[in-house]
């Protein structure tokens, strides 16, 4: 195997690397934002069943009606 061609596989192999690396703190960020979207999910949910948001029939119109 010749020493250029040797020199190209590790070059490949290290952008390879840089990419996997790059992918997986994407994948990591992506893991941590659906976690808080649940949870904000959940939370909504919660007001909802509350009885906080009022079907709408029972809103009071605005102002301007």
């Amino acid at each position: 195997m010749s020493e250029q061609r040797l020199c190209n596989i590790e070059s490949v192999l290290a952008n390879h690397e840089k990419t996997i690396d790059v992918l997986s703190d994407v994948v990591f960020k992506q893991g941590q934002k659906i976690d808080e979207l649940i949870k904000l999910n959940k939370y909504l949910m919660n007001q909802i069943n509350k009885d906080v948001v009022k079907p709408l029939e029972e809103e009071t119109p605005p102002p301007h009606y």
